[in-house]
């Protein structure tokens, strides 16, 4: 299926904001109403939706609810952008409810967030030809230390590709606030390494959910060249092995241009006798033909990188903790 690409949005454009997975609890509503007076001050008018200021059961509204109100919105011809306010948990429920063969017939609209927003991203790429975005959510918007993905996604958003980025000097952990480390991405196996291919990808926890489904088949995807990544949320280093052995035996990596994965957010091991991330990874990848970076700018260790789901991208490796990439929309 061609890809097609949202038109940049322009000031006076609507964008619809309702929370199809996790919504957001009282105590965090002054930072969503920084993140919305954010978008108002570039100009957009910020349609709100029921499903956002409430969560109850790791979910914004019963699933009837929110897949109504996302229905609506992707329907609307006059909502230009769709912008949850974060993932959470149970954004697969609503899947089955969206007519993605419609929505292949409609003008793109922007889709945009990271973490469960994967679940709906990647089959509205695969199944409905709709580049999406994966970067920074919106309830990023408003903390200083994100503005290096935050930059990049409104830049995205307002001229219709994220710019070329380069491998941050530094990353931060949720575990240890305060704290900055040197960033080291890299080649799995070490060197330099250069890949070249659509981009495909999103969060791994919920994708290898998604194997084996019409809603992460990259077969017909695979028919250029295509670069996957994926970032890991909250997988210790056996589930990494697991999903990524499960992608494997799947056929998702068969092909693939070039594999990314980014750093990781779960536990690593706990002793020396433990099997740590990096060894999942290897032993997970052992013999795939296709070049592996790993450590990369995405996902839930900030800073990241914006990635266009469908983009044609570029990404070099000129040693640990350097890289570019860079995306446009034709090959």
């Amino acid at each position: 299926m061609p890809i097609r690409f949202p038109a940049p949005l322009k000031p006076g454009d609507a964008i619809a904001v309702t929370a199809f997975s996790s919504g957001v609890h009282r105590q965090l509503h002054d930072r969503l109403d920084g993140a919305l007076e954010t978008l108002r001050a570039r100009g957009y008018r910020v349609v709100e939706g029921e499903c956002l200021r409430d969560e109850k059961h790791e979910a914004s509204a019963p699933a009837s609810a929110r897949l109504a109100e996302l229905k609506r919105f992707l329907f609307d011809p006059g909502i230009r952008a769709v912008l949850p306010p974060w993932g959470g948990e149970r954004a697969i429920e609503l899947l089955p409810g969206l007519d993605f063969d419609a929505l292949a017939a409609l003008p793109p609209k922007w889709i945009a967030g990271f973490s469960d927003v994967s679940t709906l991203m990647a089959p509205l790429t695969l199944r409905a030809g709709w580049a999406t975005l994966h970067g920074p959510n919106l309830m990023d918007l408003p903390l200083r230390d994100r503005a290096f993905g935050s930059e990049a996604l409104l830049a995205a958003l307002e001229t219709g590709m994220p710019p070329a980025q380069d491998a941050h000097g530094h990353y931060w952990s949720w575990q240890e606030p305060g704290r900055r480390f040197a960033n080291r991405v890299r080649m799995l196996g070490g060197g330099t390494g250069r890949m070249e291919g659509r981009l495909m990808g999103g969060c791994l926890d919920v994708l290898a959910s998604l194997q084996g489904t019409p809603y992460f088949d990259l077969a017909a995807f695979k028919a250029e060249p295509a670069i996957l990544y994926l970032e890991n949320c909250e997988l210790a280093p056996c589930g990494v092995l697991r999903a990524l052995a499960g992608l494997r035996l799947s056929g998702a990596f068969d092909g693939l241009a070039g594999l990314v994965l980014g750093r990781s957010n779960g536990p690593d091991a706990g002793d020396i006798d433990a099997l740590s991330h990096e060894g999942a990874l290897r032993a997970a990848l052992d013999g795939l033909p296709c070049p592996v970076v790993i450590d990369a700018d995405i996902g839930h260790v900030p800073p990241q990188w914006s990635l266009f789901n469908g983009a044609w991208a570029a990404l070099e490796v000129f040693g640990e903790g350097r890289a570019r990439l860079e995306q446009r929309a034709a090959r």
